[in-house]
């Protein structure tokens, strides 16, 4: 009886931190891939097209992030990573 109310407890414990860790995830995961592209400037500056795909982009990500609305700011930035790795692969030229 004991061990199964410790193991209770302790499932309990580990489902509650869990979610808590996890809270901050996609805000960082966002401020993440902004960094990611601003940092990359070298590899898209070269083209006016993408760069100012990419700039549009960004700026579309920060509204989004200042919104709350975090998943859709992951996404739109990994997105642009996409196409700047693309683009600086070579395969979308």
């Amino acid at each position: 009886m004991k061990r199964s109310v410790l193991l209770g407890l302790f499932v309990t414990a580990s489902m509650m931190a869990s979610t808590s860790f996890a809270a901050d995830k996609p805000n960082s995961l966002c401020e993440t891939n902004i960094q990611t592209i601003n940092n990359a400037k070298t590899q898209y500056q070269s083209s006016a097209d993408l760069n100012a795909r990419v700039t549009t982009s960004v700026q579309r990500a920060q509204a989004l992030k200042e919104q709350g609305k975090f998943d859709e700011c992951v996404a739109e930035t990994q997105q642009t990573i996409l196409e700047i790795r693309k683009t600086s692969d070579g395969t979308n030229k």
